[in-house]
């Protein structure tokens, strides 16, 4: 071995110099991950870019090489990130004070675009998430407590992907979703105080329902009971001793179907009250 190593020394040591050299040229790129080639500080290709519906397999990653000492391979996963939003009080429309915990999930579509203006997906999640907060913030502060416990409150999500969506594209991201994990009152005294003043409010409305109610009865009452004045006047003009006999048995049928038990009536033969069963002589 001795003699093998002084007669061909420089051979070996040229040998292992050239097969470092030729794996430091070589670059392994995992499906997950897209690769940006950065020669002297400037993006100058992008190797397993995310395409969408590109089955793996297919999508460009696995052996390729770079130039040692000029250039650098940046790695960024292609995959869906989650964004997480500290939890934080967000005013109601209806100055209801909520506790709003949210995340945003997204992916980065221009690598390229991402380095040269975030960096890192670190640094990407830090320009992110104040843009997430001032989003949530101004959509929320535009509904009512109540429009978070009803379907308008997939319409306010929509509205806060888009807006985040459109800030995010200047990072190289695209926002895929947006999603509120809950929005509570505050414990403690802000809480008792929203719950009175809901329950005053609502009380507020009850009676001004019920109010209304009042009204719309007391004014349909009064055309009915005009109506029938009115069908009472016509049937008189029609026929007087008709519509005087149905009077009368009206107020038989009342006065007599008083009370559950027997009741005596002592009143005189010739009392006019009775003349119907007189044959109204």
């Amino acid at each position: 071995m001795e003699s093998i190593w002084h007669n061909y020394k420089t051979v070996i040591i040229a040998l292992v110099v050239l097969i470092v050299a030729v794996l430091s040229t070589l670059i392994v790129v995992p499906e997950t991950q897209q690769a940006v080639k950065i020669r002297t500080g400037e993006p100058v290709a992008v190797i397993n870019r995310f395409r969408p519906n590109v089955p793996f397999g297919e999508t460009g990653a696995g052996l390729w090489y770079r130039i040692p000492i000029i250039e650098r391979v940046q790695y960024v996963d292609r995959r869906i990130m989650n964004l997480d939003m500290e939890p934080q009080q967000v005013l109601s429309n209806d100055q209801q004070r909520l506790l709003v915990d949210a995340y945003a999930r997204f992916r980065v579509i221009d690598p390229v675009r991402m380095v040269e203006r975030a960096g890192s997906e670190e640094n990407l999640k830090n320009q992110l998430s104040p843009i997430l907060s001032s989003t949530i913030r101004q959509e929320l502060g535009r509904r009512p407590f109540a429009a978070l416990l009803t379907a308008e409150r997939g319409n306010a999500m929509a509205n806060i992907r888009n807006q985040l969506d459109r800030q995010a594209r200047e990072y190289g991201a695209q926002i895929i979703d947006v999603r509120i994990k809950r929005a509570d009152l505050p414990d403690g005294s802000p809480l008792e105080t929203a719950f009175t003043r809901m329950q005053t409010d609502r009380e507020a409305e009850a009676e001004t329902i019920r109010a209304s109610g009042r009204r719309d009865a007391q004014i349909i009452q009064a055309d009915a009971e005009a109506e029938a004045a009115s069908t009472y006047a016509d049937a008189y003009g029609k026929d007087p001793e008709f519509y005087d006999f149905y009077r009368a048995m009206e107020s038989y049928r009342r006065t007599f179907e008083q009370g559950e038990g027997t009741s005596n009536m002592v009143i005189g033969a010739d009392n006019e009250y009775l003349r119907q069963f007189k044959g109204n002589r």
